[in-house]
């Protein structure tokens, strides 16, 4: 029975390259982005929750982001949790809706900023890469096992790394992308 499992691979490499959009779209740039605020947890009824499940948020103009709490007994809990989650914003209450200006980002802000996705572009990388290594041994162990002949490892070998390559190349245009972001908003 053999091991190795092609789609296994592609689709491991390609959580990787999900898992860093969804990080990367964490990140601010000078626009104002609900994902910003997925991070955001607030102490209410007695638990800690997403800011997801006590409130809707929106972007009602570029530099502005709304925060519609669905409880008014849990305005101050999740204002309180948008202050912790120290994400350089200043919330503003207005009964049961939370604003929430977008500041601009000083020039060092930016250079962290892309430095930081490009730190996660490389743990994304290192995915990429333990995902091949993987294959790689398998494709070994099948070889030993006499399940496949070495032309075969070989040639199964070249498609994965030929996968990696290509989820490699993924991960960069999306740093490149998300870096231009945040130096140009």
């Amino acid at each position: 029975m053999a091991q190795y499992d092609k789609s296994d691979i592609e689709r491991r490499m390609a959580g990787a390259v999900e898992s860093l959009k969804g990080d990367l779209s964490g990140l601010r740039t000078g626009r104002a982005n609900v994902a910003l605020l997925d991070p955001v947890v607030a102490e209410v009824y007695g638990a800690m929750m997403p800011l997801s499940q006590v409130a809707t948020v929106s972007a009602p103009e570029p530099r502005m982001l709304a925060v519609q709490v669905w409880d008014k007994s849990n305005v101050s809990a999740v204002e309180k949790g948008i202050t912790k989650a120290n994400l350089g914003l200043n919330p503003m209450t207005d009964g049961q809706t939370i604003r929430l200006p977008m500041p601009d980002l000083t020039e060092d802000r930016r250079k962290d900023l892309a430095k930081l996705a490009g730190e996660y572009g490389e743990k994304a990388k290192i995915a990429a890469r333990n995902v091949r290594r993987d294959g790689m041994e398998s494709l070994k162990a099948d070889e030993k096992a006499k399940e496949i002949s070495e032309d075969e490892r070989k040639r199964l070998e070249d498609e994965v790394q030929k996968l990696t390559d290509k989820h490699v190349a993924d991960i960069d245009a999306a740093i490149e992308k998300k870096v231009q972001e945040i130096l140009t908003q």
